[in-house]
């Protein structure tokens, strides 16, 4: 099976329009290998196409996409090695969570590589480990899952085979408070154990504060402030960002 490593990203003035709408304008950034950056911003600052930008779901008009230096722009997403785990879980639903002969949802990203018999269930074992699915969980089908026993599913799908990048589109939007806030812990423990560089678009500053190494605020398609989350807090950079610290103290 594959192996990697933290992978460095660069955004080079990326833009995308869609006729007389421009999603993402001119957008530069560095994304140091292994960090865990937060986007942030209101509905329709760009945040969901940036992501698919760099998985390669959409073509720039301009700009480029770069993994360790290579320009990625012209791969096709499966061979970009880039895993994305969306606000809806987009499990497979006629299939179990594993199983060990045929297609499952663990299982999938390993069936493709030919990956079979014990080399499979080990290889399942130790990422449902990794992201707290239990054996019990192995026989339900989705349907017969929580929603944050979903998401754990959909989390260790995406890990199965190691990425090298994670984006991740509000994966906790749909869930309640305690699951969220559970949800986070796993993420973080995850990330601090297995540093591949994510990428995690969120409504919600306070959990970018709880999770990012770095935040990106987006408005309007540009990036109007990144930095630490520090930085972030205590020099916000223009009335949207501190109307968003404000929000973030109240939750």
């Amino acid at each position: 099976m594959e192996s990697t490593r933290p992978t460095r990203v660069d955004i080079l003035g990326l833009t995308k329009r869609f006729r007389d709408v421009t999603a993402v304008d001119d957008v530069s950034l560095v994304i140091d290998a292994g960090t865990l950056l937060g986007i942030v911003g209101p509905t329709g600052s760009g945040k969901t196409t940036l992501l698919r930008l760099i998985a390669g779901l959409e073509t720039p008009t301009a700009g480029e996409v770069r993994f360790d230096g290579e320009v990625v722009d012209r791969l096709p997403p499966n061979e970009r090695r880039v895993r994305m785990v969306f606000q809806q879980d987009a499990l497979y639903p006629h299939l179990r969570v594993y199983k060990d002969r045929g297609l499952s949802n663990l299982g999938f990203p390993l069936n493709l590589r030919r990956v079979t018999g014990e080399r499979l269930r080990t290889a399942v074992d130790g990422i449902a480990s990794r992201v707290g699915i239990t054996r019990r969980l192995y026989p339900r089908r989705p349907r017969q899952l929580s929603s944050g026993e979903r998401q754990k599913v959909a989390f260790g799908r995406a890990l199965a085979l190691p990425p090298r990048v994670l984006l991740l589109d509000e994966p906790f939007s749909s869930l309640d408070s305690v699951s969220r806030h559970r949800a986070q812990e796993e993420l973080q423990r995850e990330h601090a154990d297995h540093p591949v560089t994510t990428i995690h678009v969120t409504h919600s500053l306070s959990e970018a504060f709880a999770l990012a190494d770095r935040i990106v605020v987006m408005d309007e398609g540009q990036v109007i402030q990144h930095g630490t989350p520090e930085d972030i807090r205590r020099r916000p950079a223009n009335r949207l960002v501190r109307e968003l610290v404000e929000s973030s103290r109240s939750v």
